[in-house]
């Protein structure tokens, strides 16, 4: 029986919306890879933190990073920490690595799910036999044809590459994750140092300003005495090279604390020329009482790394890639189906439909596979080597914090005694000169030991917090509750 021209434009349009409908389903299928927010079906945001601060926020804080902006209240030290932790670029830059590691373990996992694709066609054909073809009933043709075909694909079984492969995605995200921990603490560590090293240099502008005072006292004293007849031009001349060497100690003092200003800043991951307040710490006297068991310090360090945390994944990762590689030179086991429909204008629509399994064994590649394997093993040894690396390295680390804290609580006792000594030398030389009985130089130098003698307790003081926070981040236990309070009194750097 003839088609008809009627029949021809209905089968047409009727394969033409069975061709868009077949396009849609592959729109909604694969629209997540141009959503502007893709959606997380396997829930991989939940593996890492949900900020980049991490855990090391407070834990009262209802985000770790839900921080107010800068303004004029003065800052204490949790707060330059947090600002630390939620803008520095560092903790941005492990936190993203995270999150991408995060979607390739929902790579790994989406090998577990069967595969779906769609396709379509449309072709328009034509056909010219020539002059004597014109004279047969079949000598031209012209029509269109459309198909539309959906396959689905499933791996029954790979001996384990999956597997592997999955587990090796989420060892490194493991990876990640510690690194991410590391990085904080680190960034945690940094803003500590820039905030006490912000008030040492601070302090040590305090002095070189005292000093400053002291010689132009004993300068006055000296052009006094001169004038009067009991002192010598030298004596003059030494004291107001002394004060002249004071003012300039003063301005360096200023031009140190100006670049701590900036360091600190960009700690914080703001611009070094950034002004804001900051909260003095309260400052007290050190406590001698530590632990002192070195050996179960770094046993614990150890354990609580985040880095040291990371090796050992990093080590499972590789195990996991090696299982891989082995897996790969093994055959593999799949189900395929598809179904099909061609229309064509020239003749009846067509379904069709496959299910078969299909069996692939790789029998030869080259000895490609072999040495996969063997790159594999030895990527282990090498993430085992550098493993005990850091675990030694970890050992030099606390000792070393250990050793600092134990010199800073002497060194900050040692100055204490120094400064009072140092006083009651400046006080009596100063004294002796002016009743005509001691001379310049004893004056100047015992207010000279006063400045350094200011300037060493002062360091040591802010180096016993830094030392003490530093021994804490060698532990991997630097926190909030490591922090110091700060006082309430108000200085603009």
């Amino acid at each position: 029986m003839p088609i008809t021209e009627a029949q021809l434009q209905s089968d047409y349009f009727t394969a033409r919306a069975y061709l868009t409908a077949m396009l849609a389903a592959g729109s909604l299928l694969g629209g997540s890879a141009i959503a502007s927010e893709p959606p997380d079906p396997f829930s991989t945001n939940g593996l890492v933190a949900a900020s980049n601060a991490g855990s090391a926020g407070k834990p009262l804080m209802p985000s770790p990073c839900d921080i107010s902006p800068l303004g004029k209240s003065p800052l204490a030290l949790a707060d330059v920490v947090e600002h630390a932790l939620c803008n520095n670029p560092q903790t941005r830059e492990a936190w993203a690595n995270a999150r991408f590691q995060a979607a390739q373990v929902g790579v790994s996992e989406a090998a577990y799910l069967p595969s779906v694709a769609v396709g379509a066609g449309e072709t328009r054909n034509w056909t010219d036999g020539g002059a004597s073809a014109a004279r047969s009933s079949s000598g031209s043709s012209n029509y269109n044809q459309l198909s539309a075909t959906a396959t689905l694909s499933y791996l029954l079984y790979d001996f384990g590459a999956r597997d592997a492969a999955l587990e090796n995605a989420r060892q490194i995200l493991a990876a990640l994750n510690a690194t991410q921990d590391a990085t904080l603490q680190s960034v945690f560590l940094a803003a500590l140092q820039g905030y006490y090293q912000l008030f040492a240099a601070q302090a040590a502008v305090d002095s070189a300003l005292a000093a400053e005072q002291s010689a132009l006292e004993s300068l006055n004293a000296a052009t006094a005495r001169h004038k009067i007849g009991s002192g010598t031009p030298a004596d003059k001349l030494q004291a107001q090279t002394a004060h002249s060497q004071a003012v300039l100690n003063r301005i360096q003092a200023e031009g140190n604390a100006r670049n701590a200003q900036g360091v600190l800043a960009n700690s914080m991951g703001l611009d070094a020329n950034r002004a804001f307040a900051i909260a003095p710490p309260a400052v007290r006297m050190p406590d001698a009482r530590f632990d002192g068991d070195v050996a179960r310090l770094i046993e614990d360090a150890r354990r609580l790394r985040p880095d040291v945390a990371a090796a050992a994944a990093q080590v499972n990762a590789a195990k996991a890639s090696a299982e891989a590689a082995k897996a790969s030179g093994m055959p593999t086991v799949s189900l395929a189906t598809n179904v099909n429909r061609t229309h064509s204008s020239s003749a009846d629509p067509a379904n069709g439909a496959a299910l078969g399994v299909s069996i692939n064994f790789p029998l030869f590649t080259g000895y490609g596979t072999t040495y996969r394997i063997r790159a594999a093993q030895e990527q282990v040894e090498t993430r085992l080597a550098q493993l005990e690396r850091l675990r030694q390295q970890v050992a030099l680390d606390v000792w070393k914090a250990y050793q600092g804290l134990v010199t800073g609580t002497q060194a900050v006792s040692s100055s204490t005694d120094l400064v009072a000594s140092a006083s009651a030398s400046e006080r009596v030389a100063l004294g002796r000169y002016k009743a005509g009985v001691g001379n310049i130089l004893d004056l100047l130098t015992a207010q000279t030991a006063l400045a350094n003698a200011r300037l060493q307790h002062i360091q040591a003081l802010y180096n016993w917090y830094i030392a003490k926070a530093a021994l804490a981040q060698a532990m991997g236990q630097l926190d909030f509750s490591a922090l110091e309070p700060s006082a309430p009194a108000k200085i603009s750097p």
